[in-house]
């Protein structure tokens, strides 16, 4: 027995961080909605989102710091409304976990994912307008705040707002990592203080993060390969699946 689990779950639970890691490395998102879905299926839900905690924490500083500290600086300072409107609110919504039904967070969290998605592979094309873009950021900081606090969760917001912006592959990429980074260290604040990450569930995280890591890099092997079209039509199909997981956990729930 290893962090409370079973070794064959524990195997399972590393094999579940890999995967998530490779398609983090590979589109620049999704591990924590892959690992929260996949782990969730073989843990309480609470200890899931305590698992995901530091592997995320750990490829989101790789993630971020890739492309160099000025680079990172420079996109701190560029989306630092988003960043402070969602630091704030996953602090506030981390503290609601133990009170709102499971179901119905994934029931809400899951459409938007697919509805939007969806309507991006169909041809449509949300956009801001310039003078817009501070609500925008306001917008998708709250949103993802709000859910990340609760899921560990907060990447389709993030990535509507880059989509909308016509984001570059690099600067998606690295956008990306320094919001997560960010997320992911106020989330394991926001849950040592839940009690959610404690001394039972920080062992099955820390062991979780070396798996995480070396999916991390196959993925960015594959990332490096894509084309910006590519990249763009492979971040909207590991929505649309992943949407779709919530929607049939919360379905079977």
């Amino acid at each position: 027995m290893m962090a409370g689990l079973d070794p064959i779950l524990l195997v399972i639970a590393a094999a579940i961080t890999l995967f998530a890691g490779v398609v983090k490395g590979a589109v620049g998102f999704a591990m924590p909605m892959v690992m929260i879905s996949g782990l969730a299926s073989i843990m309480p839900a609470e200890q899931a989102l305590a698992a995901l905690i530091v592997p995320t924490l750990a490829t989101n500083g790789i993630q971020a710091l890739r492309q160099g500290r000025a680079a990172a600086w420079q996109s701190i300072v560029e989306y630092r409304r988003m960043l402070i409107t969602l630091s704030l609110t996953i602090l506030a919504s981390a503290q609601l976990v133990p009170y709102i039904p499971q179901t119905l967070l994934l029931i809400v969290l899951g459409l938007p994912i697919v509805a939007f998605a969806l309507s991006q592979l169909a041809g449509w094309q949300l956009r801001f307008h310039a003078d817009n873009r501070a609500r925008a950021e306001i917008t998708a900081g709250v949103v993802g705040g709000f859910f990340g606090g609760i899921s560990g969760v907060w990447g389709p917001p993030t990535i509507a707002l880059l989509l909308s912006l016509d984001a570059g592959k690099s600067e998606s990429v690295r956008v990306q990592g320094v919001v997560y980074l960010i997320g992911a260290a106020i989330l394991a604040v926001a849950h040592l203080a839940s009690g959610v990450l404690n001394a039972s569930t920080l062992p099955l995280s820390l062991i979780l993060t070396l798996p995480g890591v070396v999916g991390l890099f196959i993925g960015f092997a594959i990332h490096d390969r894509l084309d910006q079209a590519r990249f763009r039509r492979w971040t909207l199909v590991v929505l649309v699946v992943t949407g779709l997981n919530l929607l049939r956990r919360a379905l079977l729930t």
